[in-house]
């Protein structure tokens, strides 16, 4: 009797081979097929079988990507072939890595799928800098937001959000910051709101600025930091550690750009 195969969504989250989950590492190391995302650090498949099957399927923003169809496609593929399949992608598959797309499309065709969550780099890239996405004095929730819809109607209502008195957590915005700060200031958040930015997360080539809304766009021009980026928006980042920010009287005072 052929056997079932089944799909597992995993999360390799930010970068850090030491941030991946211990269930991940088990899913991995199960694998007979590995479809593996672009911002992936490649140490993960060290848990691989050996006779596993590697595919890289990069997909990343203004760069030349895989299609999503063919992607979706072999999987399907490799279940029904009776395989195990893990689909490994950088942070979380269920936050902003269409995680929930692939899903529905599986499980439109019978096929098993699992998804073992990852740590986001929301997450990772403000905690790496000591800024808590939550503070009792400062910010009662946090918002994880695209820089760009899938079109047009899908944009993020910047006016709204800017209203919310949340921790803004904006994912794949550095190419769209010019717009987002003139959205931001026009539907009111302060000009001297605090802004940290923090390209490659948990990797040994992690970068980051701390800013002010006024000059976040002309600032991450002027650092040079691109994607894969996170920018943080909110008095929370008045947490950072000395090393990137000073403090006077509980006001951001000066800007700072740092590598490594």
């Amino acid at each position: 009797m052929h056997q079932a195969g089944k799909v597992l969504l995993v999360g390799a989250g930010p970068g850090d081979p030491e941030l991946l989950t211990l269930k991940a590492v088990k899913a991995i190391a199960q694998a007979d097929v590995i479809l593996v995302d672009d911002l992936v650090n490649p140490e993960v498949l060290q848990h691989a079988r050996p006779d596993a099957r590697i595919v890289q399927v990069g997909k990343r923003g203004g760069c030349r990507s895989t299609p999503q169809a063919f992607i979706e496609k072999l999987m399907a593929a490799e279940a029904l072939a009776g395989h195990c399949v893990v689909r490994l992608k950088g942070g979380d598959p269920f936050i902003f890595g269409r995680g929930g797309e692939e899903r529905q499309h599986l499980l439109e065709q019978g096929i098993e799928v699992d998804v073992i969550n990852g740590i986001s780099s929301g997450l990772a890239a403000p905690a790496s800098l000591g800024i808590p996405l939550t503070h009792r004095d400062w910010s009662q929730g946090a918002i994880f937001v695209t820089g760009h819809g899938k079109s047009e109607d899908t944009k993020p209502d910047w006016a709204l959000l800017a209203k919310t008195g949340m921790t803004l957590v904006i994912y794949m915005g550095v190419a769209h910051c010019d717009s987002i700060q003139q959205a931001l200031l026009a539907g009111g958040l302060a000009a001297t709101t605090p802004v940290a930015v923090v390209q490659s997360a948990s990797r040994s080539a992690q970068a980051q600025l701390i800013t002010v809304l006024g000059c976040m766009a002309s600032d991450i021009a002027a650092s040079g930091l691109g994607s894969p980026s996170v920018i943080v928006i909110g008095d929370v980042v008045r947490c950072a550690d000395q090393a990137y920010t000073d403090q006077q009287s509980g006001a951001l005072e000066s800007r700072h750009f740092t590598q490594g």
